[in-house]
C-alpha cells in the first residue's frame, strides 16, 4: 500500500481558492491512479476528482466540475487538486486515494490519506 500525506486545507471565504497537495510518503504513485474524496459531518465519503498515472484520464464530480482541476507531478510523486470558485457546500474534510485504475468508488481504494479541513465561509 502507498502512505499518502494531504496538506493545503484552511478556512477560505466563498469565491475564494485553494490548492491541495497530496504527497506519497512511502513508495511512488507513479503507477497509480489517485482519486480525491470529501466527507462532510453526517455525510458520506463522495467522490470528487480523480486522475489516471499518465494523467490522460481525468473525471470530475457534476458538482465541481469547471471549478475544480486535478493534476499530478509524478517526478514530486504529488497530486494536486486546485479548487476555485469555493462555495461553502464545499466545506469537508478531503482525503486522496490510490489505486490502479481510477474509480469514483470509495470501496475500490486501500491507501488512504489522513485528509485536511476545507472550511468555506458565506
Amino acid at each position: 500500500q502507498v502512505q499518502l500525506v494531504e496538506s493545503g486545507g484552511g478556512l477560505v471565504q466563498a469565491g475564494g481558492s485553494l490548492r491541495l497537495s497530496c504527497v506519497a510518503s512511502t513508495r511512488t504513485i507513479t503507477m497509480y491512479g489517485v482519486g480525491w474524496f470529501r466527507q462532510a459531518p453526517g455525510k458520506e465519503r463522495e467522490f470528487v476528482a480523480a486522475i489516471s498515472w499518465n494523467t490522460v484520464v481525468t473525471d470530475y464530480a457534476d458538482s465541481v466540475k469547471g471549478r475544480f482541476t486535478i493534476s499530478r507531478d509524478n517526478a514530486k510523486n504529488t497530486v494536486y487538486l486546485q479548487m476555485t470558485s469555493l462555495k461553502p457546500e464545499d466545506t469537508a474534510a478531503y482525503y486522496c486515494a490510490a489505486r490502479p485504475g481510477i474509480s469514483r468508488s470509495t470501496s475500490d481504494y486501500k491507501s488512504w490519506g489522513q485528509g485536511t479541513q476545507v472550511t468555506v465561509s458565506s
